[in-house]
């Protein structure tokens, strides 16, 4: 690929970053409930709290594929490097979709009996599909890359 392809990609990775941890810290703000709430009572909420936890794994995967991108900037695209980055990221995914999956029947448990909690469980339905999607992705990927490594170096081997 092109490196200004590359740098264009770790930009995009970068601006996604930025953006969830700008979600992250303003979205308790304007929440129904932290209306009448200090800061300090917003912010040490369990359920809130649980979010920033969970949000942990996504922040490593996007470090991975950052430094994925690297990989493919240097040319270092055929390397365990870039294996064990695919497979940080697959890990990364699955540890999402179970904090999710245990959010979602926290909610569907424990919700106010006046509360509706039909949009969360939504949310959480599309974000479980979203991280299927990209633990499959990473595990084939890292499959495939695994196979032209090992093909790599027989050919390397015999020569």
């Amino acid at each position: 690929m092109k490196r200004i392809s590359i740098i264009f990609l770790q930009a995009v990775v970068v601006l996604i970053g930025v953006i969830t941890l700008a979600l992250m810290i303003r979205f308790p703000l304007t929440e129904g409930r932290a209306a009448n709430l200090d800061l300090f009572t917003i912010y040490s909420d369990p359920f809130i709290l649980y979010g920033y936890v969970s949000s942990i794994a996504f922040f490593i995967a996007l470090y991975k594929a950052f430094k994925l991108l690297g990989y493919i900037g240097q040319n270092k695209v055929f390397s365990l490097s870039s294996a064990e980055a695919l497979k940080s990221i697959k890990y990364c995914a699955v540890v999402i979709i179970i904090l999710i999956v245990g959010a979602g029947l926290y909610i569907r448990i424990f919700h106010d009996k006046n509360d509706d909690p039909a949009g969360f469980l939504a949310l959480c339905i599309i974000t479980i599909f979203a991280s299927i999607i990209i633990a499959t992705a990473a595990a084939i990927l890292e499959k495939i890359l695994r196979n032209a490594i090992e093909m790599k170096t027989e050919n390397d081997l015999t020569i």
